[in-house]
């Protein structure tokens, strides 16, 4: 699957998710025509482009406002075969018009890094999705997906346990799939808040505002403001999310700016009004400036300064001093 993204000074992207093709593709913007149509559906700019790895040559389109994926060997005009992706809740192309012309540093980003692209699943409820979350938390992504299948196997259906089945489960049965207690009570409290209808369904969720759906979510044992803020990026597309916890965007942040020292997470809220109200966009480019960077580079990034500290202790020195220099008088 490849996705076309046309940037503000007129060049495409395509990105390759699979096979020999994998990384990015960096092509000038040929004279493409404009306002064709394929499928009926109205496109910017259409035309062929020729990749250097395969001998065949890919279709790319893109609908403004709307990134369509397809990738046609040459000589096969079959407009059928389009894939188009789930569309986002807003404007992609408007978002980082914005914050280009708003930030020349994430301006430089979106040329040089990968576009925007959550690949948001709409198929998975909150309840599944924060089921996973808890399984995933503080251990490493292969072993939490050991304990998940696991836990799936427990399952009549195969899948994620219902909430009613989860509270059925013995805490033996989750113990031997891998679970903490911690994390085996954070499931249980997710399955009632989920069947007394505090944590939403997918379609009452899309309803909600981001401040309403935190408020709802953190209430749930185990389930901290950055497990939401990534529940509202990755699974609903919000746009405008600023995870002023994160180190990958705090980190990036750093990168991005040239600075030596993590941002505060006030200083990152603070900074962060002026990419509004696209900040999920803005963020997503700071984990991409701390990819790009490499751990050799954000592995030398300090940690935030602490600038009350430090004048405390300052007087405190202050002070000290001067009831030295006082008992000396006497």
């Amino acid at each position: 699957m490849y996705t076309l993204f046309s940037s503000v000074d007129s060049h495409f992207m395509i990105r390759a998710y699979s096979g020999f093709m994998r990384g990015a593709l960096y092509c000038p913007l040929p004279a493409f025509s404009r306002e064709s149509q394929v499928c009926g559906v109205p496109i910017h700019y259409v035309g062929w482009l020729q990749s250097a790895a395969p001998a065949c040559s890919f279709l790319v389109a893109l609908r403004i406002g709307r990134v369509i994926n397809s990738c046609y060997p040459h000589g096969n005009h079959d407009v059928s075969m389009i894939n188009k992706s789930p569309a986002l809740p807003f404007d992609l192309v408007a978002a980082v018009t914005h914050l280009s012309n708003c930030d020349p540093y994430i301006a430089r980003l979106v040329q040089e890094a990968v576009p925007f692209d959550p690949n948001i699943d709409h198929t998975q409820s909150p309840y599944e999705s924060l089921l996973e979350s808890i399984a995933y938390q503080s251990i490493s992504g292969k072993a939490a997906a050991t304990i998940y299948a696991r836990i799936k196997a427990l399952s009549a259906s195969g899948g994620p346990p219902a909430p009613q089945e989860m509270l059925q489960l013995k805490t033996k049965a989750l113990r031997k799939a891998g679970l903490s207690g911690a994390k085996i009570l954070a499931m249980k409290d997710l399955a009632q808040k989920t069947i007394d209808g505090i944590v939403p369904t997918h379609e009452e969720a899309l309803k909600l505002s981001d401040e309403e759906l935190v408020e709802r979510l953190i209430s749930v044992r185990g389930i901290g403001a950055w497990t939401v803020e990534m529940f509202l990026i990755f699974r609903l597309g919000r746009p405008d999310v600023l995870p002023i916890h994160d180190l990958g965007v705090k980190k990036g942040w750093s990168v991005a700016y040239g600075k030596k020292h993590m941002p505060r997470p006030k200083e990152l809220l603070a900074f962060g009004e002026r990419w509004r109200p696209y900040r999920t966009v803005a963020s997503w480019y700071m984990w991409r400036a701390f990819e790009k960077a490499g751990y050799a580079t954000t592995n030398k990034i300090r940690p935030p300064k602490l600038k009350h500290q430090r004048t405390k202790v300052k007087r405190s020195n202050l002070n000290s001093k001067s009831k030295r220099k006082r008992s000396r008088v006497r």
